[in-house]
């Protein structure tokens, strides 16, 4: 799918990325995280770099055509980005680059998966490398992530 076919307005007003209508960056982590939940949902966050390839192999063929499906809440966050404000987890306004130094994030895509209050629910996913079985590695990494937010 190319460029101005992917992208829409309405869910991706600020994300610069090729595929990024598919994956919006994110904009209030709180607020994304908690309708997730109300969902039975992690919030996936995948960091992301202009013009990295792995990335939109991430964003083009898994997250974001599982997002459109409705099979996961899901937003990116561009590791170099100084200029943009995302509200974090704790309700304070941050730039996409402060959050990704907080959580470690160094390398792009690394995939993450939060709960309503920040707390990652379960392994993060780091890069690509091996692209025939990273299915199944979200797959598992989300069912954790989804037992993670169901009561005891």
């Amino acid at each position: 799918m190319d460029t101005e076919t992917a992208a829409r307005p309405d869910t991706a007003a600020r994300a610069p990325h090729r595929g990024a209508g598919k994956l919006p960056s994110a904009q209030s982590l709180r607020g994304a995280a908690q309708a997730a939940a109300a969902k039975g949902e992690p919030l996936v966050v995948m960091t992301t770099l202009k013009g990295c390839p792995f990335c939109d192999v991430v964003r083009d063929n898994y997250l974001g055509p599982m997002r459109q499906a409705g099979q996961v809440h899901a937003v990116q966050v561009d590791i170099l980005d100084r200029q943009s404000v995302v509200q974090g987890f704790d309700g304070q306004s941050t730039s996409p680059s402060d959050l990704a130094r907080r959580w470690n994030a160094k390398f792009a895509p690394t995939v993450l998966f939060f709960g309503p209050e920040g707390k990652e629910l379960a392994e993060r996913l780091q890069g690509v490398a091996v692209q025939d079985f990273y299915g199944e590695y979200l797959e598992q990494r989300l069912a954790t992530a989804r037992k993670a937010l169901k009561p005891a």
